[in-house]
């Protein structure tokens, strides 16, 4: 039998990216053997920075493409987006793979990770997302698992082919589990958490919104790797699923105004405070002008479903972190800004995500397997 062969380009760019991740490699191994205190501004008073908020809150949240992919093409059967499924579940696992690696520095006593494994804590809701999120990167792994067997360990294709279903269904029901769940552990910061993110509706907000950035990722990925690998998407099939976005984002933002006059709180919107115009740009950016591109002609566009990815993606980026810092900074005082060193592990682990689907792209059946359906 023939070796493999395995390609993986060299560009300025690639180097640039592997140097980032080197960087985050070394501050991660100084993290681990020194502390949290050493690389981060975290405090008593702010256990939950960066790494949560951006690494873990919104990482998860763009890592929905993969159940919200799942859940049409598979589950409901929607046969002309089946072009999306592959690349959309690589970018998943990845995401996942980089959340999984944030939890694993952000946790204190690292070296206790397999604690929650043997030790269930049935009635913590931090409990709920730990175990999903474990179970559903562990699916992912075993869904990818049928890609990679069609280079290597090809006898172990036809098996896991069998499986497939079972791992499809378990990997479109366990995200609605933890992608709420994260939502809902803000729920306990009542009286602390601005009144215009804090809602008992706040862990249906947070799925939702997972499930309507989906898209607006798989758009993303589809341009870039366009762009990289000459490879396209037809523009008809992007709009058709962007248009499921819409659907979710007009229902989110119709729950989210009368929900926040039902609490009394629709005032806040408009006081010129620095919540209120994070707010307002959060809703703006993120959902009102996606809405208006998504059911208007500049869908049909190119740069019209390039600007809904980056404008609906910036929006959830936003809420998370509107959740984890605008909202919060006055009952928590402003005692925290991330280091350098935290900025530093986020781009790293970004770069090495980036990498990591170059070479899998370059490797794998991903992009050939959405050119067979888009000439079938």
């Amino acid at each position: 039998m023939a070796a493999q062969k395995w390609s993986f380009k060299i560009t300025p760019l690639r180097i640039i990216l592997m140097l980032l991740a080197a960087l985050a490699a070394v501050i991660a191994v100084y993290r681990l053997a020194t502390g949290l205190s050493t690389v981060s501004n975290l405090n008593d008073n702010w256990p939950w920075g960066l790494w949560i908020g951006l690494d873990v809150l919104t990482g998860v949240a763009l890592a929905g493409g993969g159940y919200s992919a799942s859940l049409i093409i598979h589950i409901l059967h929607v046969e002309k987006f089946k072009p999306l499924s592959r690349s959309a579940a690589l970018t998943s696992l990845i995401g996942y793979l980089l959340v999984v690696a944030a939890l694993f520095l952000e946790i204190g006593r690292w070296y206790n990770f397999w604690v929650p494994f043997v030790s269930w804590g049935y009635h913590s809701t931090l409990f709920e997302v730990f175990m999903c999120i474990s179970l559903y990167t562990l699916v992912q792994i075993m869904e990818f698992s049928e890609i990679l067997t069609e280079r290597v360990l090809t006898f172990l294709h036809k098996p896991i082919v069998k499986i497939m279903p079972v791992l499809l269904i378990l990997g479109t029901l366990l995200p609605f589990g933890h992608q709420a769940s994260l939502g809902g552990l803000y729920l306990l910061q009542v009286g602390r958490l601005h009144p215009l993110w804090w809602t008992p509706l706040l862990p249906w907000l947070f799925l939702m919104s997972s499930f309507f950035v989906g898209p607006a990722m798989i758009t993303i990925e589809s341009s870039l790797s366009g762009r990289a690998f000459n490879h396209h998407i037809d523009k008809q099939i992007l709009r058709s699923f962007i248009r499921i976005s819409g659907y979710v984002m007009i229902a989110y933002l119709a729950i989210k105004i009368i929900d926040l006059i039902r609490l009394g709180v629709f005032g806040y919107i408009f006081e010129g405070s620095l919540e209120s115009n994070m707010f307002l740009l959060e809703m703006i950016i993120g959902v009102i002008i996606p809405i208006i591109i998504c059911f208007s002609p500049l869908s049909a566009t190119k740069k019209g479903l390039i600007t809904f990815g980056v404008f609906t993606t910036a929006g959830v980026v936003l809420n998370r972190m509107n959740v984890v810092f605008t909202g919060m900074y006055k009952a928590l005082g402003s005692g925290y800004f991330p280091a350098w060193t935290e900025w530093a592990v986020s781009a790293g682990l970004i770069a090495g995500g980036i990498l990591l689907y170059l070479f899998i792209v370059e490797n794998f059946n991903i992009l050939e397997y959405d050119k067979k359906y888009q000439t079938a």
